[in-house]
């Protein structure tokens, strides 16, 4: 199901991404986050076992953004033959995620994120979520303006998937963008819905599906509350996903993970 290629606008791009959430010990990911610092960030060479497995296994997408160690990981595996396309979040900066400033959030340096990734194999640039989620649409839609300008796809990133989905059709121009990644699994973890019966679900496909934009899904796993087996079995009926971004932290879970991954 995932583990073919998207072919849109004359570009093709891996329908399976692999996150950078743990290689950079996101702080949502709770009391793990310290594990991660100490073991993959601060050890590129880490990181870079992480990506040769996940490549071994067939995947050939990562996320990335301009962090250097993270850079560094994904520099180390690809000179052990393990090139991926990039998938580049742009306007990322250290925000705290559980009280995020947005103005803080506004000020990062995009623009020197896409000349970066401008230079990478990187057919898709997406705006990161605390410059979405300000709701200044003004700066949003030149930062996407800039995207385009490249040649890349250009998209973004919302970590309030039922709020911002509602809000971006009379907001934005809908022609800047193609790509919308959005936080998705089974029990509605880090989305703004409390509970996700019947009815929201059909809710959240609506409003999604309404958009009329390729969808990427994150936080699949619900940041390890689901088994991968559980966040796979729901993809089994989801048919408006286009791709999915999964985080991994060690090499014996990018084995497990894609290799489950492959029967669905």
């Amino acid at each position: 199901m995932f583990f073919d290629d998207l072919t849109y606008k004359e570009k093709t791009i891996p329908k399976t991404i692999l996150g950078f959430s743990p290689f950079v010990a996101e702080p949502f990911l709770g009391h793990r986050s310290m594990l991660y610092e100490r073991d993959l960030h601060e050890n590129p060479q880490a990181i870079a076992d992480v990506i040769v497995e996940s490549y071994n296994q067939g995947v050939r997408a990562i996320n990335l953004f301009n962090d250097e160690k993270l850079l560094e990981g994904y520099d180390l595996a690809c000179s052990q033959g393990c090139e991926m396309q990039v998938i580049a979040t742009i306007g990322k900066t250290d925000i705290d995620y559980l009280n995020p400033n947005y103005e803080i959030a506004k000020e990062a340096d995009w623009d020197e994120d896409i000349e970066l990734f401008s230079k990478y194999d990187c057919p898709l640039m997406l705006v990161d979520e605390f410059i979405v989620d300000a709701y200044d649409w003004r700066l949003t839609s030149k930062i996407l303006s800039s995207i385009n300008d490249t040649g890349a796809l250009s998209g973004l990133i919302t970590a309030f998937p039922l709020k911002t989905t509602t809000l971006i059709p009379e907001n934005l121009d809908m022609n800047l963008f193609d790509f919308y990644m959005v936080p998705f699994n089974a029990i509605s973890y880090m989305m703004d819905i409390t509970a996700f019966n019947a009815s929201q679900r059909e809710e959240f496909k609506e409003k999604l599906t309404s958009l009329n934009k390729k969808v990427i899904a994150s936080r699949i796993m619900a940041c390890g509350v689901l088994k991968p087996k559980e966040a796979f079995e729901f993809y089994k009926n989801i048919d408006y996903v286009d791709l999915i971004s999964i985080g991994v932290a060690k090499v014996e879970e990018a084995r497990e993970d894609f290799t489950l991954l492959k029967e669905y």
